[in-house]
C-alpha cells in the first residue's frame, strides 16, 4: 500500500521489462538455457582495454569524476575519429560522452522533445528510443519503414502520412537492430532531404557502424550535420557493454542540452570506462572489431541459414516473421514453447507494429550455445 501521492503518469506508458514478459519463468529454469533475446556478445573486450587493465598507476584520478561533458582525453579523440569518419568538422561543444548510448540517446530525446512533440521513429527500431520519448512526455510514432520502402522515392510519401505540427524530428538505426539490414544511401539521402524540407531534427543511432558485413557505411551526419544528432556505443563496437560508455556528436545546441540534462541525471560516464574507451581506440582496438565482424558474420548467416531466411547484412540481429516461415502457432505461444524449451528470444512488438515477429541475438553467448539454441528454434518451427 502507497503511503504518499500517486506517481507521475507518464510511468504507466512504460513497461516494466523491454525485451519479454518472460524473463522471470525463464530465470526459473534449470539445465541448458539460451538468452537470445537481448543485444550483448560472448566476447571479452581488446586485450589491454578492459576496465581490470586500467590502474591507479597509471591513471592516478580514475576513481573520480570526469568533467560531465567527457574526460578530456577521450572527447579529442572522439572528435578526430568522427571527423574522419564522417568528413565532418566537430568543435569542442558537438561531442558528448555518456554511460552508454542508452543514455545519449534518451538525453538527446529529452533535449529535442517538449511534452506532447512527436518522433518518427522508422521501424522495425531498438524499442529503447519509444521508451525515452514517453520517459520525457512525448509521444513515439513507429513508421514501418524497413521493408516497405523499396527506393528514393517512396521515402516522402510514407513519411508525409505520419508527420503532423508536432512532429519534431526523426530517429533512423542502420545496420538496424532488429533486422540486420542495412539501409540504402540514397534511401537515407532521401530522409534527409524530406527532414530537411520540413526543418526537423534527425537522431542517428549509428551503434552499429562496425558491424556491417558488406559495403561502407553511411553516416546520416555526413548528409546533413546541421540537423543529425549520431549516437555510437563501446558496447556493440568493442564488447564493453558492462562498461556503460556510449557517445554522441550533433549541433551545439544539441549537444548543449543533452550536458544539462546529463548534469541532473546521470552526471558523468564511469572514468574507468572512458579510460579503457580511449585505449580501444587505438590499432589493438581495430583488430579486435576486424576479428569480431568476421566471426558475427559467419556466425549470423549459419544461424539465418538454419531458419531459412536471408543472413544479416550486418548488426547482431535475426528478425523473425513467424507467419512468413509456417509457424502455426500464435505469437505469444510460439515464445512460451521456446522458453519452454530453453530458449528466450524478444517479441516482435517491443520493435513496432509487428506482433508476428521475434527477434534472436546471434552474438549474446557463445557461438555453439547459440547454434544449440538456434536449433531449437528451427525445430520449433518444423525445419
Amino acid at each position: 500500500m502507497s503511503g504518499g501521492p500517486a506517481l507521475a503518469g507518464r510511468l504507466g506508458t512504460l513497461q516494466g521489462t523491454v525485451y519479454s514478459n518472460l524473463v522471470a519463468r525463464f530465470g526459473a529454469l534449470q539445465g541448458d538455457t539460451f538468452p537470445l533475446h537481448v543485444g550483448d556478445t560472448w566476447l571479452r573486450p581488446p586485450e589491454g582495454c578492459r576496465t581490470e587493465d586500467v590502474h591507479h598507476a597509471d591513471v592516478p584520478d580514475v576513481n573520480r569524476y570526469t568533467p560531465v561533458p567527457g574526460w578530456p582525453p577521450l572527447l579529442e579523440a572522439l572528435r578526430a575519429r568522427v571527423e574522419a569518419r564522417t568528413g565532418v568538422p566537430v568543435g569542442p561543444e558537438e561531442v558528448h560522452v555518456a554511460p552508454g548510448a542508452t543514455a545519449a540517446i534518451a538525453q538527446a530525446v529529452g533535449a529535442m522533445l517538449d511534452p506532447g512533440a512527436e518522433l518518427l521513429i522508422l521501424a522495425p527500431a531498438w524499442p529503447l528510443v519509444a521508451g525515452a520519448c514517453r520517459a520525457w512526455g512525448g509521444v513515439p510514432v513507429h513508421v514501418p519503414f524497413l521493408g516497405q520502402v523499396q527506393g528514393p522515392a517512396d521515402v516522402a510519401p510514407l513519411l508525409d502520412r505520419h508527420r503532423t505540427p508536432r512532429t519534431v524530428g526523426l530517429y533512423v538505426n542502420t545496420p538496424n537492430n532488429p533486422t540486420g539490414q542495412v539501409i540504402d544511401r540514397a534511401v537515407l539521402e532521401a530522409v534527409v532531404a524530406w527532414a530537411r524540407a520540413h526543418d526537423l531534427r534527425i537522431l542517428s543511432d549509428e551503434v552499429y557502424e562496425d558491424l556491417q558485413f558488406e559495403g561502407t557505411h553511411t553516416y546520416v551526419r555526413s548528409l546533413a550535420p546541421e540537423r543529425t544528432v549520431s549516437a555510437w556505443s563501446f558496447s556493440k563496437g568493442f564488447g564493453m557493454a558492462g562498461n556503460r560508455c556510449g557517445y554522441v556528436a550533433g549541433p551545439a545546441d544539441v549537444v548543449g542540452g543533452i550536458r544539462k540534462l546529463a548534469t541532473y541525471t546521470t552526471y558523468c560516464a564511469p572514468f574507468v570506462a572512458q579510460v579503457a574507451a580511449l585505449r580501444a581506440l587505438g590499432p589493438v582496438g581495430e583488430a579486435w572489431v576486424a576479428d569480431a565482424r568476421q566471426r558475427y558474420a559467419e556466425l549470423g548467416a549459419a544461424c539465418a541459414e538454419r531458419l531459412g531466411v536471408p543472413a544479416p547484412a550486418g548488426g547482431t540481429f535475426l528478425f523473425l516473421d513467424l507467419r512468413a516461415l509456417g509457424c502455426a502457432d500464435a505469437p505469444d505461444r510460439f515464445l512460451e514453447r521456446c522458453v519452454e524449451r530453453g530458449v528466450l528470444l524478444a517479441p516482435g512488438t517491443v520493435f513496432g507494429p509487428y506482433p508476428h515477429h521475434v527477434r534472436l541475438c546471434f552474438t549474446a553467448v557463445a557461438p555453439e550455445r547459440t547454434r544449440r539454441g538456434v536449433e531449437i528454434v528451427a525445430e520449433l518451427l518444423g525445419r
